[in-house]
C-alpha cells in the first residue's frame, strides 16, 4: 500500500488532519460517484425492477464484503443501519426472565448501555459491571449473557483474549463499533456468539450502515424484532409467512441502495489497499501519537494495540476547537476530561 496514493483518495484530506474515523471516518470520492450513479439512473429510468435488481445486488456484495472483513459467512451477517441496533436486534430477540443476569463492562457506550437498561426495566434483568480487563472473572452460575466492546470506545483498550473461554460457558456479545475496518477480526477466534459493528467509522461507508454476525448455532435462539417485507422468505404468504432461516431474517428494514452503493465503493478503496497493511499503518499511527502526546506532557490513556488515543485536559471543548481552527480534527468525549 502507498499511503499517499490511499490518501488521495479521500478529499477531505487535502485540507485536514482527520483523526475523527472514530466517530465518522473520510469519504471516499468512489463513494460520491457511485451513489451519484445509482440516482442517475432512477432518476432517467424510475425506480423500477431495474433499481430494486441492482439495489439487491449492491446488498449482497455488501453483505459478502462484511463477511469476509469478519472472517465469516454472508448467510450469518445481517445488514443493520448500526452498531447499536445490531446490539438491539440480539437483546430484543433473546428469551430474558426475571433474575436472568447480564454482565457487562464498566465505560461501556451508550449503544449497549441503552438496550440493556430496557431489559432491566422490561423484564427485570439483573446486571453486573466489571472492569473490561477481569470481565472473566465476573461471569457466575447465574450469567446468561456476556456483552461489552471488543475496543473500549473511550480509550482504545481491547478486549481480554480470555473472552473466548467463554463460548462454551455463556454467550458473548461484542460491541465492535471501534474494531471494524480498524484491527483484525475473526468472529471464531473471538469466540462470541454475537458481533455487532458499523459501517460508517473505520470502513468509512455512509451513515445508516452496520453489521451484525450470529453465529449459526444462535440464529435459532434469536427471534427476528418486528420481521418486515424483506425478511420474509415468502412475502407473498401473508400471515402464513415466516422470516428467513438465515441472518437476512435481522435486516434492517428500507436499506436504500445509495447507502449500500456507497458502503461498497469506500470498503473496496480499504480492500484494494490490503486489510493488513490497512490495520498496521492505522495502529501503527495511533501508537506514535499517542507517544508524542507522552512526550509533550499529556496524560494520555492506557491503550491496546488498537486506533483510539486518549488524552486528558483542562479543557475539553476549547481544545477541540482550537485543534479545529488549526485544521486538526478530533472529539471530546461528553462528560469525562
Amino acid at each position: 500500500m502507498h499511503a499517499l496514493q490511499l490518501r488521495a483518495d479521500y478529499p477531505v484530506l487535502d485540507d485536514l488532519a482527520y483523526l475523527n474515523a472514530g466517530t465518522c471516518g473520510p469519504i471516499p470520492r468512489s463513494s460520491t460517484a457511485a451513489v451519484a450513479s445509482l440516482g442517475r439512473q432512477a432518476e432517467r429510468h424510475g425506480r423500477g425492477l431495474e433499481h430494486f435488481v441492482t439495489t439487491s445486488h449492491l446488498q449482497a456484495g455488501q453483505r459478502e464484503r462484511y463477511a469476509r472483513l469478519l472472517g465469516a459467512q454472508p448467510a450469518d451477517v445481517a445488514l443493520t443501519t448500526s452498531t447499536s441496533e445490531g446490539i438491539v436486534r440480539v437483546l430484543q430477540g433473546l428469551e430474558w426472565h426475571a433474575g436472568d443476569e447480564i454482565v457487562i463492562a464498566e465505560q461501556e457506550h451508550p449503544g449497549l448501555l441503552g438496550p440493556v437498561a430496557a431489559l432491566v426495566r422490561r423484564y427485570g434483568v439483573v446486571v453486573r459491571t466489571a472492569p473490561l480487563e477481569r470481565i472473566v472473572e465476573a461471569v457466575g452460575p447465574d450469567t446468561k449473557l456476556v456483552a461489552c466492546s471488543h475496543v473500549r470506545w473511550t480509550d482504545g483498550t481491547v478486549a481480554p483474549a480470555g473472552l473466548r473461554e467463554l463460548g462454551g460457558q455463556v454467550p458473548l456479545l461484542l460491541d465492535g463499533a471501534q474494531a471494524a475496518g480498524a484491527i483484525p477480526i475473526d468472529v471464531a477466534a473471538l469466540g462470541c456468539a454475537f458481533y455487532a459493528a458499523p459501517g460508517q467509522k473505520w470502513l468509512c461507508g455512509p451513515i445508516g450502515t452496520g453489521m451484525l454476525w450470529i453465529d449459526p448455532q444462535w440464529q435459532p435462539r434469536v427471534t427476528p424484532v418486528g420481521p418486515t417485507y424483506d425478511n420474509l422468505a415468502a412475502p407473498a404468504d401473508g400471515l402464513a409467512a415466516v422470516p428467513w432461516p438465515d441472518a437476512r431474517a435481522h435486516d434492517a428494514s428500507a436499506l436504500s441502495g445509495e447507502s449500500s452503493a456507497a458502503a461498497v465503493a469506500a470498503f473496496d478503496v480499504l480492500d484494494d489497499a490490503g486489510w493488513p497493511a490497512v490495520f498496521e499503518r492505522a495502529t501503527t499511527l495511533a501508537a506514535r501519537l499517542g507517544g508524542r502526546l507522552a512526550d509533550a506532557g499529556r496524560a494520555v490513556a492506557p491503550r491496546g494495540h488498537s486506533t483510539l488515543v486518549s488524552w486528558s485536559e483542562a479543557d475539553p471543548d476549547a481544545t477541540r476547537e482550537r485543534l479545529a481552527a488549526a485544521g486538526v480534527i478530533v472529539r471530546d468525549l461528553p462528560g469525562p476530561d
